[in-house]
């Protein structure tokens, strides 16, 4: 038995000669051997979306666990450890019982074609049928009708957070392709609730949705979330829905986006009539949650270590063009200090679309590889590909020399953002000697 996870999940890896081929027949016949487990597992929320899925379940997890209910999680992918990416009944995953697990169903795969992401979910899903918990939630990998994670039939209740562009190689070309492969979480009888959409995403989804017979709770026509800005913007937010009126504090993750994620949770609790969950328990997880790697900023640590004093180091994960406006809109209030970029990308983005927005807000770009990622793009081709004027990207080998070339230019304390991929922010992470 190896002593740690890594050689397994290598195992693992090499059991399909395709990195993603989206079908549910090689995870279907694999649940079926293990016994079907996703049959037994505590009440289902699934979640789909482009961007917002992991923070809108972080959420919804912060709210239930406040109000003393065991949740199971399932996200991927991971930052620093593989462990991550299941919690069973409020606690991540050990090591010991994760081997036993993959170990469990590499036996029953018996060696048979099955993707990586396939037979850990599978993992999952036994691990979750095991332990006793309230609830589950689930977030999608990559799209929602092929996924890996929709093979239940009928899930307590499904959600779609915002659509935009992203993984067209898998997904399809053009927002309502992307659209229709999300919708297909969507169940017949079970409430969807939709979070604000592009008009395209949003008729695709009400069209599925027709036709197969899946109420909609949808966003600006059964709920709102709004800042308050009275008289100057607070932070705080307000909610109103069918069944919730809620005055809330400031979400504990940072960005002017977590009110939708925050309000996308709050009314996903709205369509869970079973479980009880009081204005108290809301405020209190909205501002205690945890998702680390969305616009983190980390305050100690061997990376930020090596800053001078009043220097601010940030973290976000975000990758594609949508994720870019997102973070534009927090660059506009950092007007206080400039704004540096250090950048990777896998090879499957555009680093162009996700720059554009954050352009006008940067004082100087480092591109850099992401560390031992064979589909990151280097470093010279991200310079390349990004297309931007102004600032003239610079080139380093890695993150540590990213921000010592930025020092190295001196003038006014300054603010570092990492960014382009949760792969590049779980490497800092796990550089600066933190667990996510």
């Amino acid at each position: 038995m190896p002593t740690n996870t890594t050689t397994i999940l290598e195992r693992l890896t090499a059991l399909h000669p395709k990195i993603i081929d989206l079908t549910l027949a090689r995870i279907e016949g694999l649940l079926k051997d293990l016994g079907h487990p996703e049959l037994n597992l505590p009440p289902v929320v699934h979640v789909a979306g482009t961007n917002g899925k992991g923070s809108t379940l972080a959420f919804l997890r912060a709210y239930l666990e406040a109000a003393g209910y065991k949740v199971h999680v399932y996200t991927s992918p991971h930052l620093v450890r593989f462990n991550e990416r299941i919690r069973l009944a409020g606690e991540i995953v050990s090591t010991e019982h994760l081997i036993d697990l993959l170990e469990e169903c590499e036996t029953v795969n018996a060696g048979k074609p099955i993707t990586f992401f396939e037979i850990t979910t599978a993992a999952a899903f036994l691990a979750m049928s095991r332990v006793r918990a309230d609830i589950t939630l689930l977030e999608t990998g990559l799209g929602g009708r092929l996924d890996a994670t929709n093979v239940l039939a009928r899930p307590r209740l499904t959600a779609i957070t915002p659509v935009s562009i992203d993984h067209i190689q898998y997904l399809g070309e053009g927002i309502t392709n992307i659209a229709g492969e999300k919708a297909g979480i969507l169940k017949p009888g079970v409430t969807g609730v939709i979070a604000p959409q592009p008009p395209e995403a949003q008729a695709v989804i009400e069209a599925r949705a027709t036709a197969i017979g899946a109420p909609l709770y949808q966003y600006d026509q059964h709920w709102v979330v709004d800042p308050v800005e009275d008289p100057v913007p607070s932070g705080a937010l307000t909610f109103r829905g069918e069944t919730l009126s809620l005055d809330l504090p400031s979400p504990g993750l940072a960005g002017a986006h977590q009110h939708i994620n925050a309000g996308t949770a709050v009314a996903c609790l709205e369509n869970l009539p079973d479980f009880d969950i009081g204005e108290a328990a809301i405020r209190r997880g909205l501002v205690t949650v945890e998702w680390p790697g969305r616009l983190q900023r980390l305050t100690h640590g061997g990376l930020t270590g090596i800053l001078p004093r009043g220097w601010e180091l940030w973290i976000d994960g975000g990758h594609n063009p949508a994720a870019g406006e997102i973070l534009a809109r927090a660059a506009m209030t950092w007007h206080d200090r400039p704004l540096h970029v250090v950048l990777g990308m896998l090879n499957t983005k555009d680093p162009a679309g996700f720059l554009k927005p954050i352009a006008p807000h940067v004082r100087s770009l480092t591109a850099i590889p992401i560390a031992n990622e064979q589909a990151s793009f280097s470093a010279e081709e991200i310079a390349l590909a990004s297309k931007i004027d102004s600032p003239s990207p610079r080139i380093a080998a890695d993150l540590e020399s990213a921000l010592a070339a930025i020092l190295r230019e001196g003038g006014e304390t300054g603010r570092i953002l990492v960014c382009g991929s949760l792969y590049l922010v779980g490497a800092a992470l796990k550089r600066n000697g933190e667990a996510a």
